[in-house]
């Protein structure tokens, strides 16, 4: 089974945005911050957490209904920020940790197994390399009041006194315009960055600050704690 990830190189000076600031604290007892370092047992059992409520779903009576239900799920489980099923404008960011792979493609070796009727697991030398994976990647979404709103866009960690950047990020997104219960429409667009492991400290109370040009800012309360 292959793995594909990929984030394009910084861009820099485009002129339209605002300034949006993900506030996050991450737990003082390590067991329950990001895990950095997971062993091969360890990357075995997210990989069979993200498979076997897939094959469940595939099993049962209305497959497409079960299957949506799980991916719902899984979307929830490292997400900081607004749901946007209730806040379709909120401010919201996914943290894709080396669990967030490994049981992305657990659900992927349901879907293959299915597809093959045969049982189709990851190489071991794969799954060293997730294992090894240097850095953490966050994708933001964001509202704006037009579909270019967010060029430009960079983002950093702050640690008490230390700031942490990214290692690379992304173009966001033209936005994308949706229609909001009050009858107005919006603009929702989405980036993404990766930082270095051992460039933060997992359990340190964080500011994720997401930056644009025209000085605006908007701000959520978070708790990577509870995210693995």
């Amino acid at each position: 089974m292959s793995a594909h990830h990929a984030v394009s190189q910084p861009t820099l000076g485009y002129t339209l945005g605002m300034v949006a600031v993900l506030v996050a604290s991450f737990a003082s007892d390590p067991a329950g911050a990001i895990d950095v370092k997971l062993t091969m047992e360890e990357a075995k059992k997210s990989l069979a957490a993200g498979r076997d409520p897939m094959m469940k779903a595939s099993d049962a009576a209305k497959p497409d209904d079960e299957i949506k239900k799980v991916l719902q799920q899984a979307s929830l489980v490292t997400r900081v920020g607004a749901d946007p099923e209730k806040e379709p404008c909120g401010t919201s960011a996914i943290l894709r940790t080396k669990r967030f792979w490994l049981e992305s493609f657990g659900r992927k070796e349901a879907t293959e197994s299915k597809k093959q009727k045969a049982d189709v697991r990851m190489p071991d030398d794969k799954i060293q390399k997730y294992l090894d994976m240097p850095n953490l990647e966050i994708e933001v979404q964001l509202c704006g009041d037009d579909e270019y709103f967010a060029e430009g866009v960079q983002v950093a960690f702050q640690q008490g006194a230390k700031t942490i950047k990214p290692v690379d990020i992304s173009q966001a997104d033209r936005g994308r315009k949706i229609e909001l219960a009050s009858k107005t429409s919006a603009y929702r667009t989405r980036f993404t960055a990766r930082f270095a492991y051992d460039s933060f400290d997992p359990n340190a109370k964080t500011k994720v600050v997401v930056f644009f040009m025209d000085g605006k800012q908007i701000e959520f309360e978070a708790d990577f704690s509870k995210v693995k």
